[in-house]
């Protein structure tokens, strides 16, 4: 498995406003808060000296712009990704999806002659009002 990079998880912290950035991040969430297995079938809970990743994924939703708290994160990752095979691979089944979801740019071009207002965006929430009239 590639290594999940900590500008890669500021990344998706910083997309939080985003429906494909949210989604990612809540399958993240799931997925640290799983049972740690050692051995195939093996709830061992909590593991001495190895973190599950639920405290670093906090840390970077509190402040998504932390190079360390990211970096912390993608450590923890690693780590438990090395030690349960299970987690590995939905780690890796994760991180595929995660990243064909955020990865979607819009790309708009307007040209020719534009007189009247151009709306242009991409992943909204929330409410969007629009005064439109004639000015």
């Amino acid at each position: 498995m590639d290594p999940i990079t900590a500008a890669a998880l500021t990344s998706l912290a910083g997309s939080l406003g985003g429906e494909a950035g949210r989604n990612a991040w809540q399958g993240l969430a799931a997925l640290v808060r799983r049972p740690f297995r050692r051995a195939a079938g093996e709830d061992s809970g909590e593991v001495s000296g190895v973190s599950s990743g639920e405290v670093e994924l906090a840390a970077l939703a509190g402040q998504p712009d932390n190079a360390a708290h990211a970096q912390a994160l993608a450590t923890a990752l690693g780590v438990r990704a090395a030690l349960d095979g299970e987690f590995r691979a939905l780690l890796e089944e994760w991180w595929t999806r995660a990243r064909a979801d955020t990865g979607g740019d819009v790309h708009n071009t307007v040209s020719g002659t534009q007189n009247g207002t151009v709306f242009q965006g991409r992943d909204f929430s929330g409410s969007i009002t629009l005064h439109l009239g004639q000015q």
